[in-house]
Order: C-alpha cells, then structure tokens, then sequence
C-alpha cells in the first residue's frame, strides 16, 4: 500500500511538476532574451541620440547568415518590431517610450515566471519530504535523489 502511494508521488514529480518547472524555466528564458534585445536597442538609440548620428552605413542579415551592406540616410525614424511581425515606424523619444514600456512588463512577466519557478520547487520538495515521510527515511538520504 505505501510502495503505491511512494510510486503514485514520484510518478506526479516525474510526469507533473519536472516538465512543468522545465516549460515555465524555458518561458522565462524567452522573457530574458526578449528584455535582451530591447535593452539593447534602448542603448543603441542612445547612442545614436548622444553622437548626433543622422546617416550611416550597416551590414544587414538578410538570413542564413548572409549579409549585405546597407545605406540608412535618416536614422531620426527606426522601424521597431512590436510584436505578432509587426513593425511600427518611431521617433527615436518615441521608440525610447515605447521600449520603457514594454521593458517594464517584460520584468514583471520575469517576476512571474520567477515565482511560478519557485512554486514548483516547493511543491516538489513538499512532494519529496511525503515520500521521505512515508518510507521512513531520515532527511539526509532523501535529499540527493531529486536534487
């Protein structure tokens, strides 16, 4: 009776909360990259602002690695992926508005994810401690097996 509870408990961690902990840390992941690319064009822009550049010439991917050089003769106007493939043409305060805004819900979807992470490890540790419980184990020999 209680090999079929222990085996019904280490079934929920492995089927359940592993494969649960392993999407919300790869979807915070995604988060993480996303704040990366605006905070990197937020100091891209910045730059531009801060040295007056109105015209420049860039290398351009235009995929599988393949580049071609690029002429921008305004840079006061830049398009900016705003989600779902589409573009928005801003300003540079504008986008820099834009950015703040969307760098700001990014951190909290972080926050998010960080304390959905953080419930999922309670909860199978909670799980773990029942097992530990129910074979008798002291605290010290349960511990390593899941983590």
């Amino acid at each position: 009776m209680e090999q079929d509870k222990v085996r019904k408990y280490e079934e929920f961690v492995d089927r359940r909360l592993k494969p649960d902990l392993v999407h919300a840390i790869a979807q915070r992941d995604k988060v993480f990259e996303q704040q990366k690319v605006f905070s990197d064009l937020r100091r891209n822009i910045e730059n531009l602002e801060k040295n007056s550049v109105t015209s420049m010439r860039t290398m351009v991917n235009l995929g599988s690695e393949i580049y071609m050089q690029a002429d921008v003769p305004d840079t006061r106007h830049i398009f900016v992926d705003v989600g779902l493939g589409f573009h928005v043409e801003f300003t540079w305060s504008e986008a820099l508005n834009f950015i703040a805004a969307r760098e700001e819900k990014l951190s909290s979807q972080i926050e998010e994810y960080t304390r959905l992470i953080a419930s999922i490890k309670a909860q199978i540790k909670m799980v773990c401690e029942g097992i530990r419980e129910l074979l008798q184990l002291p605290v010290s020999e349960m511990e390593p097996k899941y983590y």
